[in-house]
């Protein structure tokens, strides 16, 4: 994103709107007048997401998209909720749905859907980061979510590896997917634990998979026992008025 500075008054109502909290916008002086405050952008920390755009804040239009190239042109696939993501067909961060299991079946019982997010809004993450967690997810042998955005940018899917050429690049969150069998999480979730103190963002995982028949959680007892938090706020789209799976 971008603020053409001879319409810029410097109000700053566009700050509201950022979804990194503001920290990409500064105010400062005109250098060509300096008696003039207006914005300016730090596009090293943008991630392109447009909230700021389509809000239609700016009362005299200074804001604009300018187009965007390869690898700049990941930030808004990632960040942009109303941009489809080009490999997926999804848009937004374009993973693959985990909630509608019930109605997909992808995940039966037995097996874990597992999905590792990296950054939020007012953080963001850097592909970076993100590697790391799927390096350290390879390392155990697990092959990833096919149709998910992060899959398609490994250049080296055994190992984890993303493409150099967008490593630095910033957007607002990533996720890493995998399944996993139902006795392997334990050691998925050391392995996790430890990359977690490498990254330099927010990291939060998601464990989706059948009840079991007695009505019981299956991982509940794994989670509990190492004291991590557990969100009553868990969902599930039972997809009404849609077949349910026979899984």
């Amino acid at each position: 994103m971008r603020i053409d500075p001879d319409k810029c008054i410097g109000c700053g109502k566009c700050r509201a709107y950022c979804a990194m909290w503001g920290g990409v916008m500064r105010f400062e002086r005109d250098p060509r007048r300096p008696q003039r405050i207006i914005c300016a952008i730090d596009e090293d920390e943008c991630v392109e997401c447009s909230v700021c755009l389509r809000s239609g804040c700016c009362p005299v239009d200074a804001l604009y998209q300018p187009e965007l190239e390869w690898p700049r042109n990941v930030r808004k696939n990632f960040s942009d909720p109303m941009k489809v993501h080009p490999e997926t067909r999804i848009p937004g961060r374009g993973t693959e749905e985990m909630k509608t299991n019930d109605v997909t079946g992808r995940f039966p019982r037995g097996k874990f859907g597992m999905a590792f997010e990296l950054g939020r809004p007012g953080v963001g993450t850097r592909f970076y980061d993100v590697e790391k967690v799927a390096m350290a997810v390879a390392a155990l042998g697990l092959s990833f979510e096919e149709n998910n955005p992060v899959t398609k940018l490994m250049i080296d899917r055994k190992t984890g590896k993303i493409n150099p050429e967008v490593i630095n690049e910033k957007v607002l969150s990533a996720i890493v997917e995998f399944v996993i069998p139902e006795a392997m999480l334990p050691r998925v979730l050391d392995a996790l634990d430890r990359v977690a103190r490498e990254v330099e963002t927010v990291f939060v995982g998601d464990i989706i998979t059948r009840v079991a028949r007695d009505g019981s959680i299956p991982y509940i007892d794994v989670i509990r026992g190492r004291n991590r938090f557990l969100s009553i706020n868990g969902k599930s789209n039972v997809g009404l008025g849609r077949p349910l799976a026979n899984i």
